[in-house]
């Protein structure tokens, strides 16, 4: 602050006052559960992350209103086509949209392993924000790997977590298994509560080996994994990019089922080496059915189970339009969850299941109502991800870096705030870039840190006090489109990067906040 020459008093050089602004966001999503985000510029407080699955709420402001000049109270970007960035003192025309916000996250599938259940598509998480505070400047932030409960290890390199919601599955099923082990065992007395508690343990490592086959496939595809997660009703494992073809697709889908099926076979024929009505004889017994009742639920045609994601791969082998067999593999996943709620009570109160109706009574009846409710929720939920998901894929191509950028202006490290608003207000610009005496990008003013200084004390205020620092993560390409323009955000999280062209040349500024309400607009369009 006053590193500069001393401007004209600021009664000979009026600007117009500054408000911060505001854009309408999306609500959070539903489903994911999954966001952990980078901590935004001091001095502001991010809105919540669209996430590309459920890009539910009302979308921000369209694209075409006009904005105020830069430092006042705009509404939202403009549109137009943006040249390069001029030399000093030249009349660029680039409009802006206002406060920084956080960048959506590309898409990433999910294979959701249900416990007696199956796998299913689901969302993702929010990008992030950073930057200096104030008057200092600040190296951009890498993003913190995802989290979701407790770490247990990286098998090929993929963490794997254990969400808070596992340890109520396991205490449930301890106490249901332990019930049946009375009748089954009775003389362990108390410690049948121990063995139950080892076949929750141990089911559950057959689900992690489910989820272990998809993202070894995932892999072998050259696939991103962004992480394994063992939860309530099962596992996920978070795929950030869709397979290429429609037979990767199904061979994604159905490598888990495969193994759980293979698992089912090594405990049956673990069982035939042990004497029946004993405790390992009544695990094996226990594990087999389990991996059976897994592999043979997840292969229903439905998504957002394996099954689905077959029968997706199926419709789109035939139509070649992926869309078409989201769409197809959705809706059979909405009837289908029609059916479990319907049809799974049923099922146990006819005795269809192995018990007589007679013993299906009370709590029993409550019991498998609300397991039959919990199931279709989470169908039906997964289906409308799967869809919401396969249209964000049909828009991402509509982000371009190139038509998002924003027009910016080229000051000197001693400029003061000030005479640095009025150039760019008078150029019509909404960004500012520092340069040396040669013209090089040094930094980038935030619209954050200028919002904070008060209009008073802008003459005295050099722009290099308000700058981040640019580094190599913050030049973006302006060819840059889709998911490979959210990729190089999230890479390196910050509130405003430099746009340049493959020459090297500056192309203009482009904000997190532009990115984050073009997705939101193309969200909002129908399909």
């Amino acid at each position: 602050m006053g590193n500069g020459p001393r401007p004209p008093t600021p009664h000979t050089d009026p600007e117009p006052r500054v408000h911060p602004t505001t854009t309408p966001t999306p609500e959070p999503p539903a489903p994911t559960d999954r966001a952990d985000d980078t901590p935004a510029p001091e001095g502001t407080t991010p809105p919540p992350t669209p996430s590309p699955s459920t890009p539910t709420g009302t979308p921000g402001s369209s694209g075409t209103d006009t904005p105020g000049p830069l430092g006042t109270d705009a509404g939202s970007s403009g549109t137009g086509t943006p040249g390069p960035t001029p030399p000093e003192g030249t009349d660029p025309a680039r409009p802006a949209a206002p406060r920084p916000h956080h960048t959506p996250e590309p898409t990433h599938e999910e294979h959701r392993t249900l416990a007696h259940s199956g796998n299913g598509g689901g969302s993702g998480t929010g990008g992030d924000g950073s930057g200096g505070g104030g008057g200092g400047k600040r190296p951009p932030r890498k993003p913190p790997e995802p989290r979701g409960g407790l770490l247990m290890g990286r098998p090929f390199g993929v963490p794997v977590y254990v969400a808070p919601s596992w340890f109520l599955v396991a205490a449930l099923i301890t106490w249901v298994f332990g019930g049946q082990l009375e009748r089954v065992l009775p003389e362990l007395g108390a410690a049948r509560y121990l063995v139950s508690l080892f076949f929750a343990v141990a089911f559950y490592g057959s689900v992690l080996i489910h989820e272990l086959a998809h993202t070894v496939a995932a892999l072998r595809f050259k696939l991103p994994v962004r992480r394994i997660q063992l939860q309530f009703f099962g596992g996920v494992s978070e795929i950030e990019k869709e397979a290429e073809t429609p037979g990767r697709e199904f061979v994604l889908a159905f490598v888990g089922p495969l193994l759980s099926l293979v698992l089912s076979g090594v405990f049956y024929l673990g069982l035939l080496a042990v004497r029946p009505g004993t405790v390992p004889g009544v695990l094996l017994a226990g594990l087999m059915i389990s991996n059976l009742i897994v592999a043979a639920f997840n292969l229903l045609p439905g998504l957002p189970l394996d099954g689905g994601r077959m029968l997706r791969a199926v419709v789109w082998k035939i139509t070649g339009k992926p869309m078409s067999g989201t769409i197809a593999a959705a809706w059979v996943g909405r009837a289908l969850a029609v059916t479990v709620l319907i049809g799974l009570p049923l099922l146990t109160q006819s005795g269809a299941l192995g018990s007589t109706a007679v013993d299906n009574v009370g709590m029993d009846t409550v019991f498998d109502a609300l397991l039959a409710a919990i199931l279709a929720a989470i169908i039906w939920t997964g289906a409308g991800n799967s869809l919401r998901m396969a249209r964000l894929r049909e828009h991402l191509p509509e982000l371009r870096a190139r038509n998002l950028t924003r027009r910016a202006v080229p000051v000197e490290t001693d400029t003061p705030l000030s005479e640095a608003l009025r150039r760019a207000n008078a150029a019509g610009a909404r960004a500012l870039v520092v340069v040396d005496p040669d013209g090089t990008p040094l930094s980038l003013v935030r619209e954050a840190a200028i919002v904070g200084v008060p209009e008073h004390r802008r003459p005295w205020v050099a722009v290099s006090g308000l700058a981040q620092d640019l580094t190599d993560g913050m030049r973006v390409s302006a060819e840059l489109a889709g998911e490979d323009l959210l990729d190089a955000l999230r890479a390196t999280p910050a509130t405003e990067y430099l746009v340049v062209e493959e020459t090297g040349a500056i192309y203009g500024v482009l904000s997190a906040a532009d990115v984050e309400r073009a997705f939101v607009k193309a969200m909002a369009r129908p399909s």
